[in-house]
C-alpha cells in the first residue's frame, strides 16, 4: 500500500514516505533545540567511530556500544555524565528507526557501572553567583552603551532566575512595566516545549545599583534611540556601539565571564546558568520557601531546588562550629 488516504472535510491523499518524514519531524520537535543539537552530534560521533571500526551503527550491536563508551572514557576522557547522554542518543536514534535499543543489555549497564564506580559521577558544576558576587559584578560594569545592557542583563537574568536561553528569546513585547516592577513573559522555555508559557514578577530593588527595573528602563531607552520598540529585548553591540541582531545565549556566560574576571573572581568557575543558581541559592539562603523559589526559577521538581537551598545553607546550623575547635 503506496498511499494513505485521510479522510476530513475532503480527502487528501499523502505518501507514506511524506508521512513517516513528517512523524519524524514531530518527533524532533518535542525536544529542546539544545537537546536535538546533542541528540544529533552524539549520533554523528558514534556513526563516525562504527565507520572507522567497520561495523553497523543502525542497528548497532551491544559489543559495539560497549566498545564505543570505552573509547569514550579511555580514549577521549569523557565524563561519566558525558557518556551516558551519548547512550541516550544512541537509544533515541535506534527508537526513532523502530530498532531494538543496545543500550540497556546487561553487558552496557556492567560496563558503565564499572566506569561510575571507578570515576564518580559528581557532576563539577559552574559556581552559583550570588547576591555577593553580583554587587561585586555590578560595581565593574561601566557607564556606556554595552554598560548598560550589561547592567540589565545580569540583573533580570539574577532576579528571574532565567536559564540564558530564555533570557535572550525574550522580545519587548514580553517585558511590561507594572508599579510592583516588572511582568515578564517566558512564552518557551526548556520544560515548556509546548509553548504554553508562564509569567513571572521582577520587583524594585532595594538599591538603586543593582535595581533590575531601573537597569531594563535604562537599556530600553537606550534602543529607543534607534527606533526599536520591538523584536529582540536583549541585542549585541558591535565595537562601533552600533546596536544590532538578538544576543546569543553564548554570550550571556561572555557577559558573566567578563565582570567575575573585573571583580577579581575566578572567571573560569562562572557561566550564564551561574544567574539562575546563583538567585536559587540566595533566597535559599535567606529561607525563602520552596514554593516562592520554584515560582520564579520555574522548576517542576524540588531536587534541584533542594540542592541550592543545601549549599546556601552549609553553614547555618552547622554541627562543627559547636564542638569547640
Amino acid at each position: 500500500m503506496s498511499e494513505l488516504t485521510i479522510a476530513n472535510e475532503r480527502s487528501l491523499s499523502l505518501d507514506v514516505t511524506e508521512i513517516h518524514q513528517k512523524a519524524r519531524e514531530y518527533a524532533e520537535a518535542s525536544k529542546a533545540s539544545n537537546t536535538r543539537k546533542a541528540y544529533s552530534n552524539d549520533w554523528t560521533s558514534f556513526a563516525t567511530f562504527c565507520e572507522s571500526a567497520g561495523v553497523s551503527p543502525m542497528p548497532a550491536s551491544s559489543d559495539t556500544v560497549v566498545a564505543y563508551i570505552i573509547y569514550l572514557a579511555d580514549v577521549k576522557g569523557r565524563k561519566v555524565s558525558t557518556i551516558q547522554r551519548h547512550l541516550s542518543s544512541i537509544s533515541v536514534a535506534h527508537q526513532t528507526a523502530n530498532c531494538p535499543t543496545p543500550t540497556q543489555t546487561a553487558q552496557v549497564r556492567m560496563v558503565l557501572s564499572g566506569m561510575k564506580n571507578k570515576y564518580g559521577i559528581a557532576q563539577q558544576a559552574k559556581k552559583a553567583a550570588v547576591i555577593d558576587d553580583i554587587r561585586l559584578m555590578v560595581k565593574q560594569i561601566p557607564d556606556n552603551r554595552l554598560g548598560i545592557r550589561d547592567r540589565a542583563l545580569l540583573l533580570i537574568g539574577f532576579a528571574g532566575a532565567f536559564r540564558r536561553s530564555e533570557l535572550v528569546a525574550l522580545d519587548m513585547g514580553d517585558i511590561e512595566l507594572t508599579e510592583d516592577g516588572l511582568t515578564i513573559t517566558i512564552r518557551r522555555s526548556k520544560t515548556d516545549q509546548e509553548g504554553k508559557g508562564r509569567k513571572l514578577g521582577v520587583p524594585y530593588g532595594s538599591h538603586r545599583e543593582t535595581c533590575p527595573v531601573r537597569a531594563w528602563l535604562a537599556w530600553k531607552e537606550t534602543i529607543r534611540e534607534y527606533d526599536i520598540t520591538e523584536g529582540a529585548a536583549f541585542r549585541s553591540i558591535d565595537r562601533h556601539g552600533n546596536i544590532k541582531e538578538r544576543l546569543s545565549d553564548k554570550a550571556v556566560a561572555l557577559v558573566v565571564k567578563r565582570y567575575a574576571e573585573a571583580a577579581e573572581l575566578n572567571a573560569s568557575q562562572y557561566a550564564g546558568h551561574s544567574l539562575r543558581s546563583g538567585f536559587a541559592t540566595t533566597a535559599g539562603k535567606k529561607h525563602v520557601s520552596e514554593r516562592a523559589i520554584m515560582k520564579q526559577t520555574g522548576h517542576k521538581s524540588t531536587v534541584m531546588v533542594r540542592r541550592y537551598i543545601q549549599d546556601g545553607t552549609l553553614f547555618e546550623d552547622n554541627a562543627a562550629a559547636e564542638v569547640g575547635l
